[in-house]
């Protein structure tokens, strides 16, 4: 029988892309180097220079593709296409199946291909898409369209998640998904300004100005998906902007903040990533942070209309809210990298943006109802980049963070699908029936929160009394276990 030997370790590298011999070659450059604490960080921000603008231009356009049919809405997009009752609800839910699905098997194809080639070539389907949905004339169409949205669209958001982690250390993750998810606050104020002027093309070529909010944006995202196939960088072992040296202290430092967990693509990590209740428990912590997320940004536009404002001071009026949420998203970031914690802020968020619904549903003041869609979105946009590095922190090895960081990108928008009957015509101008449906499942999240934090200190602290401190681990040790993921002796949770 032959002896079965030990797997070797790995760098964190996307495989095949080096061969052993170079690899030990400039491994044996690079040692040469010796990066401290001041040459890390000059590091760090050349690699934030080189990789995050293109991330958050991507998502910017992704998050004002996905919900400019809320601002398209008050440009008589229901009139022209005859929508009554519950259309324009099942316009919106219509899109969130397809664009789970197309999930998982994004992931998949970012492990087995180049992420400069896949998600720029979903970016260019999605542009045709939304361009074409200013194209349709009825009810059929729109929901044809929503539909191509969704599928073209899904893999950017969980791709975008894993990507990151494959440049960055645990604890510089969450500042980063917090950067390029705050497009999602600058989609919601750049798509209120966009939509008032692109609204005032009514009537041009014959299309009302809800189809040219669409065939404008979606012109602008194909002209970007064409320069970021030029801009994007692969992962750390093919970028160009780094050196040799550079490029080995970036494994370096995942190595050792990671353990050196297998990074290899095996289908027995996508069933440990499955298999792995705390997946689930961030799915479910997701799917109420995105269905208040969806909640909000498609149907801001209609809750400040109803205040009595007219459709187009309504747009104007939706794109304070947001500048305010983008500033508390990147301050929560950056407060809990430099904290090394994430549970505590994410259940005080939930609860500021408790306080918001609660002033929505309580007051029959304009002003008082306006101020809540301030906490409202301060409180849920910081908690969807802290959710999603929460989980990715806490999942080890590569294969199996790139499915959980789907699952739970899954999970969050199949809370679009309950966000799109949220806030029906029939409850306004009140709503409060919505208000009360999202008050529960951020309430449920914030429970979730409170019972992860909880658990992790715990295992965290079982951990240390049974085992060796991570840091005296050899590199032998580690890998003898390196492919336990998350379940490694040396390996700590986040909290």
């Amino acid at each position: 029988m032959a002896e079965k030997k030990e797997p070797a370790v790995e760098s964190l590298a996307v495989p095949g892309t080096m061969s052993s011999d170079e690899g030990d070659a400039s491994f044996t450059e690079a040692a040469n180097v010796e990066y401290d604490e001041k040459m890390a960080k000059k590091l760090v921000r050349k690699i934030d220079l080189h990789i995050m603008p293109v991330l958050v231009i991507l998502y910017l356009l992704s998050f004002l593709d996905r919900t400019n049919i809320g601002n398209a809405r008050l440009a008589n997009l229901e009139v022209d296409l005859g929508m009554t009752g519950l259309n324009y609800n099942t316009a919106l839910a219509i899109l969130f199946p397809f664009y789970v699905a197309a999930e998982i098997p994004s992931n998949i194809m970012m492990k087995l291909t180049r992420p400069s080639i896949w998600l720029p070539t979903t970016m260019v389907a999605w542009g045709i898409v939304c361009a074409l949905m200013g194209t349709v004339t009825n009810f059929g169409g729109l929901l044809v369209a929503r539909a191509a949205l969704g599928l073209t669209e899904g893999g950017l958001f969980p791709g975008i998640n894993f990507y990151i982690t494959m440049w960055y250390r645990r604890h510089e993750c969450g500042l980063r998904m917090a950067i390029f998810f705050s497009m999602a606050t600058a989609a919601g104020a750049f798509g209120g300004l966009l939509a008032r002027g692109i609204s005032s093309m009514d009537g041009i070529g014959g299309k009302g100005g809800w189809a040219w909010i669409f065939i404008l944006e979606g012109i602008l995202t194909f002209l970007v998906a064409a320069w970021a196939y030029w801009a994007f960088n692969d992962y750390p072992d093919t970028a160009k902007f780094i050196t040799e040296s550079e490029r080995q202290e970036i494994y370096r430092r995942l190595d050792e903040d990671r353990g050196s967990l297998a990074d290899e693509y095996d289908r027995k990590y996508i069933w440990q990533a499955f298999r792995d209740w705390k997946v689930y428990a961030h799915c479910f912590n997701f799917f109420g942070t995105f269905t208040a997320v969806y909640s909000f940004s498609l149907f801001l536009p209609t809750i400040i209309k109803d205040l009595g404002y007219t459709d187009n001071v309504a747009q104007l009026m939706t794109v304070p809210p947001y500048v305010v949420a983008c500033f508390f998203t990147l301050s929560a970031g950056f407060l809990s990298d430099r904290l090394q914690s994430r549970g505590i802020m994410m259940i005080a968020f939930n609860l500021v943006a408790i306080v918001g619904l609660i002033m929505l549903v309580a007051s029959h003041n304009n002003q008082v109802k306006y101020a809540g869609t301030f906490f409202f979105a301060s409180g849920v946009y910081p908690n969807t980049p802290q959710c999603m590095a929460w989980n990715g922190n806490n999942t080890g090895g590569s294969t199996k963070r790139n499915i959980a960081l789907a699952m739970q990108a899954m999970a969050g928008n199949l809370g679009g699908i309950l966000s799109a009957f949220v806030y029906l015509s029939t409850d306004s101008p009140q709503y409060v029936k919505g208000h009360c449906i999202l008050i529960g499942v951020l309430t449920m999240s914030a429970g979730i929160c409170t019972f992860m934090t909880i658990y992790y200190r715990r295992e965290n602290g079982k951990r240390d009394k049974e085992f060796r401190t991570p840091g005296s681990y050899t590199l032998a040790e580690k890998t003898l276990e390196r492919e336990a993921g998350d379940g490694a002796s040396f390996f700590r949770f986040t909290v």
